[in-house]
């Protein structure tokens, strides 16, 4: 897509800064009262749009707190299941001492929200919050230092309790917040420093709370892009090649439009027909006599992994130490393992959706999106309009995963409104979705590694080929260790599909084959893979305590692998939440199938803003996990996709599901981490781990699929 060549240029050109328009005009849009506004800053997080340590220009939020006594928060993040839809207001409401209840968030509006990236990476909580945090303690500190003045005393005679400010000395005089902002139009902008809530101070935060969108989403009343209904909308059904990447060279549209009511839109490389019934569109789709010119591609989903190590050929060290030669030297025992990875597909319940239609020359788009500004920005370059035209309005998502952060629906939806002046309405299909998807990376992963006669690790020496180096560091106490990335040459052609963020991007691959790995040399050395574990972790004092929880918790009992149990056990980082998963499984060894009994994560996440939603999140990324770890593969012939609807792609079922349980280890002296991720790293590895113990079968790749026990069963 043209994001990916010049994203961070139009990026910072499209910033919109509350003050760099006029005041008066702002307020007007907004209402009036105290406005606080507020930049992320530093992002000392991730590489990317912002490099580490580089500030992130202009305003990306702001809070109102209006003369009705209502507070509001205008955000660009949105809401996708993972919950900051409650858990912002609950951070907004506890610092500036409101009611829960009296907060409103207002989510991904471009026209009223400042620019944002986007809703990935649990960012939300362990970036976003910790500024929304000092923007309404900068807010509370104005509203005491103006009721000063209306009461009469110093700011050090005031407290405030649920948006009343109160004196403590001599006659009681109180005001309320809504009374402060009568008739004011206030604009801040938060800098400084303030004094924010220690962690025993808080009222709202660390309390489960309902989620904020329960009753609609239970009652059917959220909306979603394919909920917008309009007068007069079009579904639209676009002509899509047989492969990726494929040239059409002829098109015969006749008999498409013949049919009463069709109308064909042919505009350069794209072919759309157009009709208020989905089906009639359908029907007419079906009806247009297209050629197509396909890439030769001589790979196929098996040898995939063959190619992926002979074209990463560069990379770089993402961490070392020691002497690897020295390291292998002290090795009485060696291993060296290759762990492969497939493409997995995100498949949301909600298909990439949008819904577009011009009115009054602008530009408005209800779109299933993670990225509603980079969209906006997209879709304004692609349809030749000002971006003060285009406006994405909020909407529910209906899961995303990393999948949504890209829009070619959105583009394609607006095209057509822009050309025909209609609203249009694009649902993709589900094998739209899964060819044009961004693809979890197919990857491979080589380890090489040693153990002395005590049973101490030596040496590690990790490479992980086009998977991504996120989490690829190793977090155990081994002397001699170097970890590697290693990415295919600029121009070369690495994957023959889209890939991008899948839930936890690399972070799986690279657990996966880490873990694995740490089991396997847990049996050789006669040892219990959580007593191997501790016994390299002496230096980690967090994730010991976390295994160690967690251990008691699913009721671990020592005993060396395989022990014909089938437990297992993994560990992992993740958006700096330590984590393991425990489970119990049941292996069939007559046709290899695998059934997860029970299933437990433990997290340490520093400060829980909301402890029911994080273990909503963990429960998900567990039962999520299990689809990856043993159904979950994308099968392909060149750049033709085989896998394309859930007939011949298993996502996890209902009676998949294992007892469930997800402990949050709390430690209030932390700031709080990321939520919406850290389980299901570990999910492929944990089952693999389980498998082993049950059976004493080793398998290496993933997903772990009836044939792929069996076969391993045969060297047991």
């Amino acid at each position: 897509m043209k994001r990916d060549k010049q994203y961070n240029e139009r990026l910072f050109k499209s910033m919109r800064n509350p003050h760099e328009i006029d005041r008066r005009g702002f307020m007007k849009r907004i209402g009036g009262g105290l406005v606080v506004a507020f930049s992320i800053g530093k992002l000392p997080l991730r590489g990317g749009i912002f490099q580490d340590g580089e500030d992130a220009p202009g305003i990306n939020a702001y809070l109102r707190i209006g003369d009705d006594g209502r507070v509001k928060l205008y955000v660009g993040k949105v809401e996708m299941g993972q919950g900051p839809i409650t858990s912002l207001p609950m951070e907004l409401a506890d610092e500036l001492d409101v009611n829960l209840e009296v907060v409103d968030i207002v989510m991904g509006d471009t026209d009223l929200c400042p620019w944002d990236e986007g809703t990935y990476g649990s960012l939300s909580t362990r970036t976003f919050g910790q500024v929304l945090r000092p923007a309404a303690a900068r807010a509370r500190a104005i509203l005491l230092e103006m009721a000063a003045k209306e009461l009469e005393v110093s700011v050090d005679h005031l407290v405030v309790n649920e948006g009343v400010v109160m004196t403590t000395s001599g006659s009681a005089k109180s005001i309320t917040y809504a009374q402060l902002t009568q008739g004011k139009e206030i604009l801040e902008t938060q800098g400084g420093k303030v004094k924010m809530k220690d962690p025993s101070e808080f009222r709202i935060m660390g309390k489960p709370q309902f989620r904020a969108d329960s009753f609609e989403k239970v009652t059917g009343m959220a909306k979603y892009a394919g909920d917008i209904q309009l007068p007069g909308l079009l579904q639209a059904c676009i002509l899509r090649p047989p492969s990726l990447g494929a040239t059409l060279t002829r098109v015969n549209t006749s008999q498409a439009e013949s049919m009463e009511g069709v109308q064909v839109v042919k505009d350069g490389d794209l072919v759309a027909v157009l009709h208020p019934s989905k089906h009639v569109a359908q029907l007419a789709l079906a009806k247009i006599k297209a050629k197509w010119d396909e890439e030769d591609l001589d790979m196929d989903h098996e040898s995939l992994y063959d190619h992926i190590v002979k074209v990463s050929t560069e990379g770089r060290e993402l961490a070392s130490g020691g002497d690897l030669s020295q390291g292998e030297s002290e090795a009485d025992q060696k291993f060296d393992i290759t762990y492969k990875d497939p493409y997995i597909a995100h498949s949301p319940i909600e298909n990439h959706t949008s819904t577009a239609v011009m009115e009054d020359g602008r530009l408005k788009v209800w779109s299933s999106c993670q990225t509603p500004y980079p969209t906006k920005e997209d879709i304004a370059e692609e349809v030749g309009m000002d971006l003060k035209d285009v406006q994405l309005l909020p909407i529910f998502i209906g899961g995303g995963f990393g999948g949504k952060i890209y829009q070619p629906q959105a583009l394609e939806a607006a095209r057509l409104a822009k050309i025909t002046g209609k609203p249009i309405q694009l649902v993709y299909s589900r094998e739209e979705e899964f060819m044009y998807d961004r693809l979890r990376p197919a990857a491979v992963v080589k380890i090489k590694s040693g153990l002395n006669k005590e049973g101490r690790i030596t040496y590690w020496d990790f490479t992980v080929h086009l998977g991504g180096g996120r989490e690829a560091p190793h977090f155990y106490d081994i002397p001699h260790h170097r970890t590697r990335a290693l990415f295919a040459p600029r121009g070369t052609a690495d994957h023959p599909f889209y890939t991008g963020a899948w839930r936890a991007p690399s972070v799986n691959t690279n657990t996966f084959a880490r873990e694995s790995q740490i089991d396997i040399m847990a049996a050789a050395a006669g040892v219990d893979p959580l007593e191997f574990r501790l016994r390299h972790l002496e230096e980690n004092p967090r994730m010991t305590n976390v295994l160690k929880q967690g251990a008691k918790r699913f009721g671990w009992t020592p005993a060396k692998g395989p022990s014909g149990r089938g437990f297992g056990m993994a560990a992992g980082v993740d958006v700096g939440t330590d984590v393991v998963v425990f489970v119990e499984v049941e292996v069939d060894t007559s046709t290899g199938h695998v059934q997860v009994k029970r299933a437990l994560s433990c997290q340490d996440m520093g400060v829980v803003v909301n402890p029911q939603g994080a273990i909503l999140q963990a429960e998900g990324c567990m039962l999520m996990g299990l689809g990856y770890a043993l159904r979950e593969e994308i099968q392909f012939e060149g750049r033709k996709m085989l896998t394309r609807n859930f007939d011949s792609y298993g996502i996890t079922q209902f009676n998949m599901v294992p007892e469930l349980e997800a402990m949050l280890v709390d430690t209030k002296d932390e700031v709080p981490y990321g939520g919406g991720e850290p389980p299901i790293v570990c999910m492929g590895a944990v089952v693999a781990n389980a498998v082993f113990d049950a059976t004493g079968a080793r398998v290496t790749r993933l997903p772990l699929t009836p044939e792929r026990v069996l076969e391993a069963l045969k060297s047991v």
